[in-house]
């Protein structure tokens, strides 16, 4: 699997200088941290909404493998909104985890948006005739019953 390395500098604070390296997650992983954070509609199995910044920070700390000893970076660190890491830090981390984890950018527009707005699944040609597959359909007033060849004859005395 692929590493990137990133040396941080001063400029995010004392706190986040050293070495950093990134390995590539495995899809399953992806896959099991996107679906912890999403939810599906029971009935239609839609996507009804997905928490793209705890996916995002989940596959920040999966993909590193090793940091500075005074561990700057947590889960908590990246999800919190009060003491959490320098906004331009979680940039370049996610361009970084996105790029050597290849989430394209219209997986990140999907994950971040309802599914009915933008799905990166592209309906089939053939969908919309899918109804009609049970084979060739003909007129219904064809297919009514004829009136029965056969009739009975009562008698009245």
């Amino acid at each position: 699997m692929r590493t990137e390395i990133l040396d941080i500098d001063e400029r995010f604070g004392k706190d986040y200088v050293g070495r950093y390296v990134f390995r590539e997650i495995s899809w399953a992983k992806r896959s099991r941290i996107i679906q912890k954070h999403t939810r599906y509609h029971p009935t239609s199995g839609q996507v009804v909404n997905s928490d793209y910044i705890a996916i995002q920070a989940e596959t920040i700390l999966a993909s590193l493998k090793e940091q500075p000893e005074n561990k700057p970076v947590t889960l908590e660190k990246l999800l919190s909104e009060e003491d959490g890491v320098p906004i331009g830090l979680g940039e370049l981390f996610s361009q970084m985890v996105n790029r050597l984890c290849g989430t394209a950018q219209d997986e990140t527009v999907f994950l971040s948006e309802p599914s009915e707005d933008k799905s990166p699944t592209q309906p089939s040609p053939t969908s919309a005739s899918a109804k009609n597959s049970a084979g060739p359909q003909t007129n219904s007033q064809n297919n009514q019953p004829k009136p029965s060849s056969s009739s009975s004859s009562s008698s009245t005395s």
